[in-house]
């Protein structure tokens, strides 16, 4: 079948279901909590079967059964994205459950040490390189080739704010991003003849319940770097994410989006 007949099957399946993703497998890493489950339930809220990718094996479950509870379609599969094999055993869970893969969000990651360059732990550098350079890279490794063969998909890296501009005592973290922008418009170069779109997002950030533990003073003081007045929260994001993965998105392609209370505008 044909990319654009096959664009066109899904898209009267959606239409005649009145769900946006129906008849589509999306499959989010990172996904237990955060932005990576306000993803996946947005996802399903619109149709489409979720598969609740995370190293948290508990949280991956507890975070499918408040979907399934909620009417949603999802399944979940514990993921280290640090690893090649179990990224690719993740995948294939996903197609050998819903029958294929349409959607992906590449999500997990982690913040690491605080510190400057000169002083930063080697070991907390390798740790949080891998998780979050190397994670979506092995991610995009295994759902590009299972999109290309259907000869259509998206994918949504989730990047950050410090994927363009930089941040004192996150050298890992920072360089990290930047990593997953760059390999985003590789990516998305070359496939988008083949029907596969791959984007970005960039968040600022994001209001979470550890944030909430800060003392205020440093607490105000990341509300104060984001002209908005306030943190980003997780469905906030989850909604360009959504949108990027939409056929409303057709032409936008290999792109860094930015969710970010006008941080980086400055």
């Amino acid at each position: 079948m044909s990319t654009n007949s096959t664009t066109t099957d899904v898209t009267a399946t959606a239409t005649a279901t009145g769900a946006e993703f129906a008849g589509r497998t999306a499959f989010v890493t990172g996904a237990a909590s955060g932005i990576g489950f306000a993803t996946a339930r947005q996802l399903g809220a619109a149709g489409a079967s979720v598969v609740i990718a995370d190293y948290n094996a508990d949280g991956a479950r507890k975070a499918a059964d408040e979907l399934k509870a909620e009417g949603i379609v999802a399944a979940a599969v514990t993921v280290d994205v640090t690893d090649p094999e179990s990224v690719r055993a993740a995948v294939q869970f996903a197609v050998d459950t819903f029958g294929g893969l349409d959607l992906a969000v590449n999500n997990a990651g982690i913040g690491g040490q605080s510190a400057p360059t000169g002083d930063y732990d080697i070991d907390s550098w390798n740790r949080v390189v891998r998780t979050n350079l190397d994670g979506v890279f092995y991610s995009m490794r295994h759902e590009l080739p299972v999109m290309a063969a259907a000869g259509r998909g998206a994918i949504v890296n989730t990047a950050s704010i410090l994927g363009s501009v930089g941040f004192a005592g996150s050298p890992a973290y920072v360089a990290a991003k930047h990593g997953v922008v760059g390999l985003t418009k590789a990516a998305g170069i070359e496939y988008a003849a083949k029907g596969v779109r791959v984007n970005a997002v960039g968040p600022g950030f994001i209001e979470t319940p550890l944030l909430k533990g800060m003392e205020k003073e440093a607490y105000d003081g990341l509300v104060a770097l984001h002209p908005a007045g306030r943190l980003g929260t997780s469905e906030e994001v989850a909604e360009l994410i959504v949108f990027l993965l939409s056929d409303r998105a057709s032409f936008i392609q290999g792109s860094y989006h930015l969710v970010d209370g006008a941080y980086t505008a400055r």
